[in-house]
């Protein structure tokens, strides 16, 4: 991505519902602070898969129809003219947190699609609070609609 001077919003999307929330609460961010909107999702080979059964099936390709998708329900199909998209390779944290360098901010949600709810819920935005090289903003929950 160009660096425009104008400052980034990084925002991590998994397709959950927590997720959306939390890239239509960047959107309101960045248009605020006058920043562009950059959003992310990540992919990674699961482990103990036997690649051999399904040769056609592409975890990145997977994880794009995840980010497009993540785009028109946040936005019904009319996202902010600065957005900007990357799918990266490599677990969730460890690629978010590198993602994260020169952004004003990291937006997550609280709750992703995880593995084994109360175990690993939440991991990636507490290692990525830990981590980041911005401040980093947890979405806890859809905001209410009379907020505006």
């Amino acid at each position: 991505m160009e660096d425009t001077g104008q400052g980034r919003i990084l925002v991590g999307v998994d397709g959950s519902e927590s997720s959306i929330n939390a890239l239509r609460y960047a959107s309101t961010l960045a248009e605020a602070l006058d920043a562009s909107l950059h959003v992310v999702t990540t992919w990674s080979f699961p482990a103990l898969v036997d690649y051999r059964a399904d040769m056609g099936w592409s975890p990145e390709a997977d994880a794009a129809e995840i980010l497009e998708s993540s785009i028109a329900t946040a936005f019904e199909g009319s996202p902010p003219p600065d957005l900007s998209t990357a799918v990266l390779a490599g677990p969730a944290a460890p690629a978010l947190i590198e993602a994260s360098r020169g952004a004003e901010m990291l937006v997550l949600g609280s709750r992703g699609r995880g593995g084994f709810v109360g175990l690993l819920l939440g991991s990636v935005s507490a290692t990525c609070a830990s981590h980041a090289h911005c401040p980093v903003l947890i979405i806890r929950e859809a905001p209410h609609p009379a907020a505006g």
